[in-house]
């Protein structure tokens, strides 16, 4: 066609011959590291606070812990939405307010059940907000092919957030005041360096602002699935492994174990990330979910060795899922980059909440069975059976659905 090129688009196409880590970025990289270590120093150790805090039992917490997890995930496509219509800075800045906001809360709150589960949802909507606008800041306005390096380096830093955050939390363990200070004051140095963040230029080319009501219009559907599928068997490694490993392998074992895990997928995206944008989906996912089915089988063993071989699997198998899972959504979405990413946090919140009700319903079936090794193979199994069910699906409805309408 004889269109002329505009001028945004000539420089968009000059883009890739910059470096796409600019000095906007690699401060956004750093902070979101810093929040990530903030976050998780508390995290961890969140059950055993509200139970003392509260004087409630362990169920109680959970449905607490479930309820602000639900609003943080569910909430996603529509903080994201907010993000796109206040700027990424702007709502990056007011997140950083509110995590500073939760934590000063948590510091008064050392006697007050109402406020610490006020803090703890301040937390949880600070992280609604923050997550898919700092993943859309970094490839906003960034060409097609640069998005891989951005995206893993992205998450690179935030798992190195989630990483070092139990150990900074476990040495003011004993002192929460103390963490919750800490945390306080990191927070308001981290509300400065948002303020002095670059407010991000108008795109040219960016997709029209979609009412509240249409936040989850242009959902990349297949990405989206695979999210779901992805997290639901992730987070069955992520949340019944310590209880599996309770007499089988040392707590410092574990430990170890865990932090390897996060420390792979720091040091595994950014070298792959090139790599992975190039394939294919389904050999992405099909070299993803065989690492995550060889974890599986290898944590049924019950022992260090292979606790570890299992984590070094997954960190390779959510490494390169959870990265082409986010840029093929990117590439089939028809929203912008924030929006896309908040549709893609709600799928790792339905994945999450799957995980809870049939990963842990499934896991108390086979511990009353004594067969609680068995829970894993079955984990492994769905690692098989789930992906090729998520690519054939869209393919069945398509021939189902037109024969139903000849019928009528």
């Amino acid at each position: 066609m004889g269109v002329p090129a505009s001028p945004a688009a000539g420089r968009r196409r000059r883009t890739p011959t910059g470096s796409a880590f600019t000095g906007a970025r690699s401060v956004l990289m750093a902070s979101g590291c810093l929040v990530n270590i903030g976050t998780f120093a508390v995290y961890p150790y969140l059950a055993v606070l509200l139970r003392d805090r509260l004087g409630a039992g362990m169920a109680q917490v959970g449905v607490v812990l479930g309820a602000a997890t639900l609003v943080q995930f569910a909430s996603a496509p529509f903080t994201a939405a907010f993000a796109e219509r206040v700027g990424l800075q702007r709502c990056l800045t007011l997140a950083t307010l509110l995590y500073g906001a939760g934590a000063v809360t948590y510091l008064v709150a050392a006697d007050d059940p109402a406020l610490t589960v006020l803090a703890l949802f301040l937390s949880c909507g600070a992280g609604a907000l923050y997550s898919p606008a700092y993943r859309g800041y970094l490839v906003h306005s960034a060409a097609p092919e640069q998005r891989p390096r951005l995206v893993s380096a992205g998450n690179a830093a935030s798992n190195l957030g989630v990483a070092l955050g139990p150990v900074v939390g476990a040495l003011f363990l004993p002192e929460p005041s103390v963490l919750f200070t800490v945390n306080t004051v990191l927070y308001a140095v981290l509300v400065v360096v948002h303020l002095s963040l670059r407010r991000e230029a108008d795109a040219g080319d960016s997709p029209a602002v979609e009412p509240f009501r249409r936040v989850l219009r242009g959902v990349a559907g297949l990405p989206f699935a695979v999210t779901v599928v992805t997290h639901y068997l992730y987070l069955q490694f992520y949340q019944y492994l310590s209880s599996f490993a309770e007499g089988r392998v040392p707590a410092t074992g574990y430990g170890l174990v865990m932090m390897g895990y996060s420390l792979g997928l720091v040091a595994i995206q950014p070298l792959v990330a090139r790599r992975v944008g190039d394939l294919r989906y389904p050999v992405a996912m099909a070299i993803g979910f065989s690492c995550m089915a060889v974890g599986m089988v290898a944590f049924a063993g019950g022992r260090t060795a292979g606790f570890a071989v299992g984590a070094a699997a997954m960190s390779v198998g959510t490494a390169v899922l959870m990265l082409k899972n986010d840029l093929e959504a990117l590439a089939g979405s028809r929203r912008s980059a924030t929006v896309t990413f908040g549709q893609q946090r709600l799928a790792v919140g339905v994945g999450a909440l799957l995980s809870g009700v049939v990963g842990g319903a499934g896991y108390g079936l086979f511990e009353s069975a004594g067969m609680l090794p068995g829970f894993w193979l079955a984990v492994a199994v769905q690692c098989v059976l789930l992906p090729p069910l998520v690519l054939l699906a869209p393919r069945v409805i398509r021939r189902v659905v037109p024969r139903a309408s000849r019928t009528r």
